[in-house]
């Protein structure tokens, strides 16, 4: 039981980052006449999979938060999620979709910028993001020791390399792969010693 409801975990809060990672292996080098309507396609898709890469975040301090510094570390976390979700779709809505349908068209100007303020977003998303991880790894820090340190370096690494990086090969492909570990790191150190691992469907005893 123990072994899988860690299994369970691992894999739901790596699935995310996985499917952006192999989707970045075939994702255009560059946005042509040639690539729009592939650019713009994977984009679309992809609205349904961006937002998900937070579950690494989410689940580990899933519940209610206390009325603690912990709580409030819990609420900025969730913050930082909320702030990655909203302005990251809006870098795949913009850079992604738009750009792509602009250039698809024959549109002349409109995609450089375009990609400028789809830029901007991203990078507000990724700030957002690197808040909710740091505070997410603090609060687990606090529960669960030094342990939690190896998953919060790599996690900390990917919030790094994903300012710029975007999920393009090679350097996006293994920023994803980079959250990927970090959450299983980060799943296995609360698990040890017969912790128990909350997820959103209930309390899981490993």
């Amino acid at each position: 039981m123990r072994t899988f409801g860690v299994l369970r975990t691992t894999g739901l809060v790596t699935a995310a980052p996985l499917v952006l990672a192999v989707t970045g292996l075939v994702h255009p080098r560059h946005l042509t006449a040639a690539t729009a309507g592939q650019w713009a396609g994977l984009h679309i898709a992809l609205l349904a999979v961006f937002p998900f890469l937070v579950l690494g975040l989410v689940v580990p301090l899933w519940g209610r938060p206390r009325r603690d510094a912990e709580g409030g570390l819990t609420v900025l976390a969730w913050a930082g999620c909320l702030c990655y979700a909203v302005y990251y779709s809006g870098l795949d809505a913009v850079a992604g979709i738009s750009a792509g349908t602009v250039v698809g068209h024959g549109v002349h100007g409109a995609a450089g910028r375009l990609f400028a303020t789809g830029d901007e977003l991203g990078r507000a998303g990724v700030y957002g993001l690197t808040v909710a991880s740091l505070a997410t790894c603090v609060v687990l820090w606090r529960r669960h020791g030094v342990r939690v340190l190896p998953g919060a370096l790599v996690l900390l690494a990917a919030c790094w390399s994903f300012v710029d990086s975007h999920i393009f090969w090679p350097r996006g492909v293994f920023t994803m792969l980079g959250f990927a570990l970090g959450f299983a790191l980060l799943t296995v150190a609360v698990s040890r010693n017969g912790d128990d691992v909350v997820t959103p469907g209930g309390l899981t005893s490993l």
